[in-house]
């Protein structure tokens, strides 16, 4: 019963605290013709409107929550290194790509069987962790089924190696692309 009562309280607390929002949005928009002149004058003083101290701080205005450090501009393109995005795609061009996100920097295969052997499959999961050319700066993950007697596919193990090859592949078709943008 008492945790019921203190839901109950506190929605309350909630909505009168949202009570006053549309109050706050008529008001808003009443003044949505309004123009603000470009100097005003108090007493023997001219003001710039922009430039002068309020209530709230500077003329800025205030905010609700946050810091007070300034914004960056949002970042433009892709939110991981270009030369391993673009390394990372030239190296698997083979494979099917199921999902490529460039701005979490995520390449997901579709499962892909080489010609020359038919009887298994490999699946590559790819994460740019980093947004400069580094070597930590790529992880592959390997997946690798077999066909079985009955033409079901089973999971196999897959060399320690072979991850480690393909993203030394990856970071060397990076560093080529790095020195042709260089040049």
């Amino acid at each position: 019963m008492t945790d019921i009562l203190e839901i109950l309280c506190g929605a309350e607390k909630i909505f009168r605290r949202f009570a006053l929002i549309p109050v706050i949005v008529l008001s808003l928009a009443a003044c949505e013709g309004a123009t603000v002149p470009e100097m005003e004058t108090y007493g023997d003083q001219t003001v710039d409107p922009t430039k002068r101290e309020t209530v709230f701080g500077d003329s800025k205005g205030f905010g609700l929550g946050g810091d007070d450090k300034p914004k960056q501009a949002p970042a433009s393109g892709i939110g991981v290194n270009a030369f391993l995005w673009r390394a990372t795609l030239d190296t698997l061009s083979v494979w099917p790509i199921t999902s490529a996100d460039p701005f979490g920097g995520v390449i997901i295969t579709d499962w892909y069987a080489p010609p020359q052997t038919p009887t298994e499959r490999f699946k590559l999961n790819v994460f740019i962790l980093d947004r400069a050319l580094r070597a930590d700066g790529v992880r592959v993950s390997v997946f690798r089924q077999k066909l079985a007697a009955n033409n079901q596919w089973g999971t196999a193990p897959v060399q320690a190696a072979t991850a480690t090859k393909l993203e030394n592949a990856i970071l060397m078709r990076a560093r080529q692309f790095r020195s042709q943008t260089t040049q």
